[in-house]
């Protein structure tokens, strides 16, 4: 027994040690990744509690104001498509939402829908923003419909893009990356092994258009999770997701012109969630994009581009599906 207790311990230490191996990633130092990542636009703005937010501020400024809202482990880069084209138009505020990219974790460990509605409207405050239009893909769209229900007087429209909130398929496989972060005692492990072939996997995992997919995108992301904080933001983040669906139920007092866009091969939140929003939100319209995954607005940027713009510039359209202006390519 002896033996057999010596031998178990010996290749459990021989696999802890070809994991620590093969996958662990320090943090990353913060004066390197804001020298990278960020701009010339970059802001950081003390909005006080002791967090200071990544912001971009780029575009026409006298244009109609949009706020963009990046999903779960992404960044404010993910707009960057909607900026080039766009930003002649509209005054385009990016920024890093609360344990993500730049801004780095909450002072408070706090990361539930109230702490992210809350910070995001201590910055628009700050900033002295009173009234835009707020776009969210994926996490980012959990945000925005929930902004929406506590600050819908502040808001011109309402974007939703593949966004978090439909009840998930239990049978559903996620990303690798997401599956690691919601596993008890695993995610604990993530705080410091976290291999680079990770993201690259769950991030072609995400889309259908693998060409977005870059050595430098790849780089990025796994970079600035590992900003110091990110990762046990992460953790603390999915500990609490369970709580995400409290407000599904006054979704219909969204009252906000409401656009809702999704990739039709979106297998995070599949397009079935499209519907799903559209049935809650009185008067919204919905485009799906064949061919495309989670990320529309870089895989299909002149598309989502052109219908962003139609929608905001136009008269509200008709409730139901409304066509999508340019179909020729992502």
């Amino acid at each position: 027994m002896k033996r057999l207790l010596k031998y178990t311990l010996a290749l459990l230490l021989i696999a802890l040690i070809a994991l620590f191996a093969w996958g662990y990633a320090p943090d990353t130092d913060p004066a390197a990744m804001k020298a990278k990542y960020a701009s010339a636009s970059s802001q950081f703005i003390d909005v006080g509690g002791g967090l200071t937010m990544h912001v971009r501020d780029e575009g026409k400024r006298d244009g109609p104001v949009l706020v963009l809202l990046h999903g779960s482990n992404a960044s404010l880069h993910t707009w960057e498509p909607w900026v080039a084209r766009l930003g002649a138009k509209y005054r385009i505020i990016s920024l890093d939402q609360i344990g993500h990219g730049l801004t780095g974790p909450n002072p408070t460990d706090q990361y539930d829908g109230d702490a992210f509605v809350g910070t995001l409207d201590a910055l628009m405050v700050k900033m002295g923003v009173s009234k835009f239009a707020l776009a969210g893909n994926s996490m980012g769209g959990y945000v925005a419909w929930e902004y929406a229900l506590a600050h819908g007087d502040k808001l011109t429209h309402l974007v939703l893009i593949d966004a978090a909130g439909p009840p998930e398929d239990p049978n559903k496989k996620l990303p690798i990356g997401f599956r690691i972060a919601r596993t008890p005692g695993i995610n604990k492990l993530a705080l410091v092994i976290t291999p680079r072939s990770l993201f690259e996997r769950s991030i072609h995992q995400s889309v259908s258009n693998q060409a977005i997919v870059t050595p430098a995108s790849i780089d990025r992301y796994w970079e600035l999770n590992r900003y110091p904080g990110n990762r046990a933001a992460t953790g603390l983040r999915f500990a609490s997701y369970a709580g995400r669906l409290r407000d599904v139920g006054r979704m219909g007092e969204i009252k906000v012109p409401t656009l809702i866009l999704w990739g039709a091969e979106d297998k995070l939140v599949p397009v079935s969630g499209a519907d799903w929003f559209a049935a809650r939100i009185p008067g919204s319209v919905r485009i799906v994009y064949p061919g495309i995954g989670h990320i529309p607005m870089e895989e299909a940027a002149d598309r989502s581009a052109a219908d962003l713009d139609a929608f905001l510039s136009g008269p509200f359209p008709s409730p139901g599906n409304m066509p999508s202006i340019a179909q020729s390519k992502p």
